[in-house]
Parts: structure tokens; C-alpha cells; sequence
């Protein structure tokens, strides 16, 4: 049987803030096999993003094991491409340049990077749109060039944290639309945060619903739904008995997340 891409056993992370400890993940575990779509849903605060951090090697492991192929993840690494609800775009260098900005800290000359750069425009409908400016897009149009500048070097694993949280309704459905047309053409493995219950069950294959803090699983529910997956699927009564389901299972949870930070 082969091995997964990601293990995480009796996960647990703490944090020292104003003399206290903070426990954000306490005995996690998750199971990732490649080219899945994982989604992860739970209230504010509940650890979901600092689980990404970690899992992109940015926030140290307090307790557990998190194994990325057997092995330990001690750090940052190009197999493994972050996606932000900020853009984090450069203001002063072009769509293509922000696409290419990754390859060129590589090494990569400037034919392979404008090769790259033409390819993934194409595929994310943004050609014609190569040499204008963060300033001159929408924010479904910046969000898609920080998505192509993330698959420019080819990560074998990509983390999503929130990424169209920031879009207004319309573009965000538009963006669920582009990154299902992305994982059908790639099956990279990707890791998904998101509040929206209804994005998690529209991507992905299995949706982690976390509990509040301290963050752990208290359920996984396995979206059976055929891929590819269109838009018009989110009318079908399976989607929206996954919606219930998974929203009976939040409610309690955001209700006592909203009492401890109350």
C-alpha cells in the first residue's frame, strides 16, 4: 500500500501570549493521499490556519507528528506552494513578472520563465492581461495571477488558506469555478481552508470539520459527488444535504467559539 502524502498523528500546538499558554491544535490526526482535495472548516480561531502554517513548515510542531512522505516537516520547502487571502502581489512588476518571480529566485532563464509565465496565463484567462499591473485588476483577477505565481515552480502539494475570503460573491464563486478547472487539469494535492461550508463540499473530496479551540477533528465528511464537478451541482439535494449535514455539525462549535472570545 503506498504511503500517504501526509500524516498527522496527536498533532498538537501551543503558544505562549501575555504569560499564558494558548492551545490552538490539541490531538489532531489526518490522513492525506495524493492528488486529494482536502477541505478544512471550523469557527474562528480553531486552529485551521495554524495547521497550514505548519504544515508549510512556518510554525514548529509542540506535540504529535507531522510527516510530509515519512519525514518529518522541519521547514519551508518548493514542494509545498502557499496561497493567501492576501494577494501579496508586487505593485511594481507585471502580471507575468509576479507569475515568473519564484522561477527567477531559482535560477530559471528568461525564455523557460516567459514559456511558464504564457502557460499559465492561458490557463487561467489572463493572456491578454501579461504586461499590465496589481493596480490595473479586480480582485478575482489578482487572486488568480497569486494562484499562477504559486504553480509557476510546480509545488507538489499546494496550501490554501482562505485564498477568495476577501472577493465579493459573484467573483468568488467564479474563482471555485477556476480553481476546480485547475485540480481537474493538475490533481495536485491541495490542503483548503475556508469559513464557507458551501465552497468546502463544491471542491473538495473530503471536508475536516474542526472543532473550537483547540482544534481537532470532529468530523469527516466524504463528498460524493461527480468529477468534474460544475458549477450547477450546488442545486443538486445530495450538495445541499452535505450543507445541512455539515452545518449541524459547526453550529455548535461557532456558538462556543463565540462564547470564549465573547
Amino acid at each position: 500500500m503506498p504511503q500517504p502524502v501526509i500524516s498527522v498523528r496527536g498533532l498538537g500546538k501551543s503558544f505562549q501570549r501575555a504569560g499564558k499558554t494558548v492551545v490552538a491544535i490539541r490531538n489532531f490526526d489526518l490522513t492525506v493521499e495524493e492528488g486529494e482535495f482536502i477541505a478544512i472548516v471550523g469557527p474562528s480561531g480553531c486552529g485551521k490556519s495554524t495547521f497550514l502554517h505548519m504544515l508549510g513548515g512556518f510554525e514548529s510542531v509542540s506535540e504529535g507528528e507531522l510527516l510530509l512522505d515519512g519525514k518529518p516537516v522541519l521547514a519551508p520547502g518548493p514542494d509545498r506552494g502557499m496561497v493567501f487571502q492576501e494577494f501579496a502581489l508586487f505593485p511594481w512588476r507585471t502580471v507575468a513578472e509576479n507569475v515568473t518571480w519564484g522561477l527567477e529566485a531559482q535560477g530559471k532563464n528568461k525564455k523557460e520563465c516567459r514559456a511558464i509565465a504564457d502557460q499559465l496565463l492561458a490557463m487561467i484567462g489572463l493572456a491578454q492581461f501579461r504586461d499590465h499591473y496589481p493596480a490595473e485588476l479586480s480582485g478575482g483577477m489578482k487572486q488568480r495571477v497569486a494562484i499562477a505565481r504559486t504553480l509557476a515552480y510546480d509545488p507538489r502539494i499546494l496550501l490554501m488558506d482562505e485564498p477568495f475570503g476577501s472577493l465579493d460573491a459573484q467573483n468568488r464563486e467564479l474563482m471555485q469555478e477556476e480553481l476546480q478547472a485547475i485540480w481537474n487539469d493538475t490533481r495536485k494535492t491541495v490542503i483548503f481552508i475556508t469559513h464557507d461550508i458551501e465552497e468546502a463540499i463544491y471542491l473538495a473530496d473530503r471536508v475536516i470539520v474542526f472543532t473550537a479551540r483547540p482544534g481537532r477533528t470532529k468530523a469527516e465528511l466524504r463528498i460524493d459527488l461527480p468529477r468534474p464537478r460544475a458549477i450547477d451541482v450546488k442545486k443538486l439535494n445530495t450538495f445541499l444535504e452535505y450543507r445541512n449535514r455539515a452545518w449541524d455539525l459547526l453550529r455548535d462549535e461557532v456558538l462556543a467559539a463565540r462564547k470564549e472570545f465573547a
